[in-house]
């Protein structure tokens, strides 16, 4: 098999895997009223809000979204009780992100859920072969990142 080849089959099994992950924990998630890109991004604005304000540059940034699709994520987490924008007075532009007492339950059941399904990814595989596949998935993600 060709280096080639190889390259192309390490990037469609990672694909695949991650296919697999999203589907599992979107059905998991889908009882709770929340996707798993919604779920990051309720976690990040609960994590950061406890070091200081965060607001939708802020989530654009970490998540390397545009303003319009991190607008309809906020907007729906709005919607469903997880978040409260609040007018910031020295800028009305600006909207303070403000995560709701509803959207730290659903933190904690989202992180039960995802720890379940890393449990099942990991199931019957030994410790070192779990550290040998971080470490060749982070010199992968850096050689990306060149």
């Amino acid at each position: 098999m060709s280096h080639i080849q190889l390259q192309y089959d390490c990037g469609a099994w990672i694909n695949r895997l991650s296919h697999k992950v999203k589907k599992r924990l979107n059905a998991t998630l889908s009882d709770l009223g929340i996707t798993a890109v919604q779920s990051r991004v309720l976690h990040y604005i609960l994590v950061h809000s406890q070091e200081g304000p965060v607001y939708q540059r802020d989530v654009e940034g970490a998540f390397d979204l545009s303003r319009s699709t991190t607008t309809g994520i906020l907007q729906l987490l709005e919607r469903n009780g997880l978040l409260n924008r609040e007018s910031v007075a020295c800028d009305a532009r600006l909207k303070r992100l403000i995560p709701t007492a509803r959207a730290a339950e659903i933190d904690a059941q989202v992180r039960d859920s995802i720890r379940e399904i890393e449990g099942l990814l990991m199931q019957d595989i030994p410790a070192e072969q779990i550290q040998l596949f971080l470490e060749i998935a982070a010199k992968m993600s850096a050689n990306l990142d060149r």
